[in-house]
């Protein structure tokens, strides 16, 4: 009998500091740390397969495998650079513009570090998707029709020069996060940087041949359905897992989130069912990602009603920007890359100045101060906009003389498939 208590005391007097620990945040969380596992999966599954299927089912057959290959080696690449440097440009302290190359390799960082109450490797994990995930939605402006030396030599120098810096100024404790700015999950770091790049990249190469009307119609359908469903599944990890905890802040995350997706789909549904006296189902899930990237960067700080009103608006306004982009401009935004995630992204940024006030039933507080916070959500919205338009050119620059742009006449003709890659995706006997 006295062994047994013996033994009990002894692993009671062992746990105790690391209960202690974890009930003050400065050790890992089991609940936190196995939610951020399963969001990391998540969010990497919004790229591969969600994204892949999303775009691939809405070009044509002749380029489908050449958008997979696109996401399937930007994930690759993102991840490799992560690790190399850009976790440390983005997460380092440096100053409040640039992180250091303090932690390049990861150095310094091993099983026992913490970030918050998960381990900081899981965090880098985490991250990485969202690394991953972004320089991934600009292919939907270049699909058909760009070389792949391009892609790769593009999105190594967008993930420097776009999207480290601006990670660092909203998440890694730089200027906008002194400011004050709100971005949960990304409105301003991935669909704002993303969004403005593939307008601008979309510019720069021309439309496609046959530029609008001949391209109208997607290969597969049932493949968008599927990539957006995949998305949508995987929105869940990028919202609710950018709390970094399971708790309740996180539900309501996922909650809202799942909102204003549907409320979006409904919107975009109806607004297109008026429009041409059909529903389509490539328009309804269309309006799913807007719903989904507008509410992104809102999502830690609207309730419910606020969720009704951002996919409200996110059917409305990225909708009739999608034919403002293709129509009266004439950018050949393949797939609708700025008009759907960079318009989602900045409106849900300027939208929760307000909606995160107590009369929405956001969590602001009652002395909340809208206008205030909509200044500097602007300032936010405006300056990642210029230096990732800025960035973008510079980028291209580089592009056009060291591997050039675009396919040739005869590549585009042929299909990127077998032109580019040496493959097809319906082998027919």
């Amino acid at each position: 009998m006295f062994t047994k208590l013996t033994k009990l005391t002894l692993l009671v007097f062992l746990a105790l500091p690391a209960v202690l620990f974890a009930s003050d945040g400065s050790a890992i969380n089991s609940g936190d740390t196995a939610w951020i596992i399963t969001a990391t999966a998540l969010v990497l599954f919004m790229t591969l397969p969600g994204l892949a299927l999303f775009y691939g089912g809405l070009v044509r057959s002749k380029n489908y495998l050449s958008v997979l290959m696109h996401n399937v080696a930007i994930a690759c690449l993102a991840s490799v650079l992560w690790v190399i440097c850009l976790y440390s440009i983005a997460f380092t302290e440096g100053n409040a513009y640039f992180g250091d190359l303090s932690k390049a390799f990861l150095s310094g960082i091993n099983q026992d570090s913490v970030s918050g109450t998960i381990p900081e490797l899981l965090f880098v994990g985490f991250q990485m998707t969202f690394a991953i995930i972004t320089p991934a939605l600009i292919i939907g402006a270049f699909v058909e029709r760009m070389k792949f030396t391009a892609v790769l030599l593009f999105t190594g120098l967008w993930l420097f020069l776009v999207y480290a810096p601006v990670t660092h100024w909203v998440w890694g404790g730089g200027w906008l996060s002194q400011m004050g700015v709100i971005d949960f999950a990304g409105g301003l770091v991935v669909h704002a940087t993303a969004g403005i790049s593939a307008l601008i990249l979309a510019k720069v190469l021309m439309p496609r041949k046959g530029f609008p009307d001949r391209l109208s119609v997607p290969h597969q359908p049932g493949l968008v359905m599927i990539g957006a469903s995949m998305l949508w599944v995987g929105w869940f990890g990028f919202n609710a897992g950018s709390q970094l905890a399971a708790d309740g802040q996180a539900a309501m995350s996922l909650l809202v989130t799942h909102i204003s997706a549907s409320v979006a789909s409904l919107t975009w549904m109806v607004i297109e069912w008026k429009k041409n006296g059909k529903p389509g189902l490539v328009g309804i899930v269309t309006g799913t990602i807007a719903g989904l990237a507008t509410i992104t960067p809102a999502s830690g700080s609207v309730g419910p009603i606020g969720a009704i009103i951002i996919g409200f608006s996110a059917g409305v306004v990225c909708y009739y920007m999608c034919g403002i982009i293709k129509g009266a401009l004439k950018i050949d935004d393949s797939l609708d890359v700025f008009a759907v995630h960079g318009v989602g992204g900045i409106l849900g940024t300027l939208l929760v100045a307000f909606l995160a006030a107590d009369t929405f039933g956001g969590n602001g507080g009652v002395d909340f101060d809208a206008l205030a916070q909509l200044k500097v959500q602007a300032i936010g919205v405006v300056t990642v906009v210029a230096w990732s338009s800025i960035a973008t050119i510079i980028i291209i620059t580089i592009c056009k003389l060291v591997t050039g742009l675009r396919v040739n006449e005869e590549s585009e003709t042929l299909g990127l498939d077998e032109a580019e890659h040496g493959e097809n995706a319906y082998n027919i006997d």
